[in-house]
């Protein structure tokens, strides 16, 4: 007996709630993943994205560029960010790793800094503390003033985006999608007999399929360099982005880049330029 009460209890209480279930419920319309009417989402495989950054890379052998750089100490990963005045900027390229970097104050004209890179080894003169700087691009950061630990090999890592490498990397596809954006981002992983790593990745738009992000990390898995790109043009026959920020979380500044000029593949881009000689009577401080 008192089992078919509890049955009828039970089944009371469901017609009770049925009507209210209403209350708990939401409805809402949202767009298709991406979906915006005027950029239907376009879709490709792993290996037409690595062509895609093939197509930018391949043909570029050097340049020259003119632009504003706008840096900033601190990091949006730190919750502090302090801004400085906007420099005019110059950087030459050449393959393989050879890039020179040089910040003129606005106005003046006078030289910030002057830096370069080939392979291992930079160079960095600042004339406003009669220094120059000389190291490993693995060296830690030493100087608390974080705009003083800038380095070629940033601006060289950010503005080349590689291909993976074929024998030398894993690469993975993954889809990632929210009410507003829809991308493709390609995993690259390095190969390591004791503890494959993953070393980057490349975020493409899938409105355009334009790289507008590439992020780098070191064997612990944290963020050495964070770039988004945007406003993709044609210099010289190449798409190169043109405008360009950098954040570097553990050495705490970024940079912002907005091209004003370039040359690619110019011919008077020889190794000459990428001679960086300590000026007499600055004094020499060597990075290990």
């Amino acid at each position: 007996m008192h089992w078919h009460r509890y049955r009828s209890l039970a089944a009371l209480l469901c017609l009770c709630i049925i009507p209210l279930s209403s209350c708990f419920v939401r409805r809402r319309t949202v767009r298709a993943p991406g979906n915006r009417p005027s950029a239907p989402l376009l879709s490709a495989t792993k290996n037409e994205l690595i062509e895609r950054v093939h197509r930018i890379a391949d043909p570029l052998q050097s340049f020259s560029m003119e632009m504003d750089m706008s840096p900033s100490v601190g990091s949006l990963y730190v919750g502090e960010v302090k801004d400085y005045a906007t420099l005019d900027g110059y950087v030459l390229f050449r393959k393989p790793d050879g890039i020179r970097v040089l910040g003129l104050a606005p106005v003046i004209g006078s030289t910030v800094f002057d830096m370069v890179s080939l392979g291992e080894i930079f160079r960095i003169h600042i004339p406003s503390k009669n220094r120059f700087i000389e190291g490993r691009n693995d060296s830690a950061p030493t100087s608390k003033k974080q705009l003083e630990n800038l380095r070629p090999v940033a601006f060289l890592t950010s503005l080349i985006i590689q291909p993976p490498d074929a024998m030398g990397d894993i690469t993975l596809l993954e889809e990632d999608m929210s009410e507003r954006d829809a991308f493709y981002i390609l995993l690259i992983i390095r190969r390591d007999a004791d503890q494959p790593w993953l070393v980057r990745t490349l975020h493409f738009d899938r409105r355009n399929l334009d790289i507008i992000r590439q992020k780098t990390f070191d064997s612990s898995g944290m963020v050495l360099s964070d770039t988004r790109y945007s406003g993709w043009k044609i210099y010289g026959g190449i798409r190169f982005p043109s405008e360009v920020y950098i954040q570097r979380p553990q050495d705490h500044y970024e940079v912002m880049l907005n091209v004003r000029n370039m040359k690619i593949n110019t011919a008077d881009l020889t190794a000459e330029k990428f001679i960086l000689n300590q000026p007499p009577g600055t004094e020499l401080q060597q990075l290990r």
